[in-house]
């Protein structure tokens, strides 16, 4: 009985330890959105877990280490990158591609681009949440200045639709540009600058 006990413990670490892996791999993706400083999502209280408890067969002299969160990621991007979707335990980010919104150097939404805020305010109205980040990104092509106030035009435009599209008082809009700050690629080549020009918008993972 008691090794059966044992074996059961096991292998509940053993998942618990790979899931802990595949959390910390995904949390440190290269191309993942961006987190400005005083955004990170706070994870929820670790699980307690009993050091005298009998079915942990510690060795001789060792202690549990303290309990740690992490977070898990899942991120979904479409072929060609324009849009881009990451949840985690806590929140929901859909970034998307300055080009699918806006002509260049423009902060006038297209008719393609309303469709797509559209979904996006759908899947906030899933969830449930009052609270909303739409943060504008640039490449650093360009003076500081200049990007500062066209990533926050272009934050603008988008906040603009989604508050029209949920009519909801109750919902509260953080909106900011960044420019060039916070890239998510390389801005020495035209791809990577593509990836930076974006605008994203998240929001705490509330409903089912």
């Amino acid at each position: 009985m008691t090794h059966t006990r044992l074996t059961l413990a096991l292998t509940a670490a053993t998942v618990l330890v790979a899931a802990n892996l595949y959390g910390a791999a995904a949390v440190h993706a290269d191309d993942g959105p961006s987190v400005p400083p005083g955004t990170e999502p706070s994870a929820p209280a670790p699980v307690e877990v009993d050091p005298a408890d009998p079915d942990l067969k510690l060795p001789e002299g060792a202690t549990l280490a303290e309990p740690k969160v992490l977070d898990i990621k899942l991120v979904v991007e479409d072929q060609g990158g324009e849009e881009r979707r990451e949840d985690t335990n806590s929140d929901v980010t859909f970034a998307l591609q300055a080009e699918v919104l806006f002509a260049r150097d423009s902060a006038k939404l297209s008719d393609q681009a309303k469709a797509r805020i559209d979904a996006i305010a759908e899947e906030i109205n899933k969830q449930k949440s009052t609270q909303v980040r739409v943060f504008g990104f640039t490449d650093n092509l360009g003076s500081h200045a200049h990007g500062v106030v066209l990533s926050k035009q272009r934050a603008n435009a988008v906040q603009d639709i989604l508050s029209q599209k949920l009519n909801d008082p109750n919902i509260t809009f953080d909106v900011r540009g960044y420019a060039e700050q916070y890239p998510i690629a390389d801005n020495s080549t035209e791809d990577g600058r593509k990836k930076n020009r974006r605008v994203e918008v998240t929001f705490p993972r509330t409903g089912s």
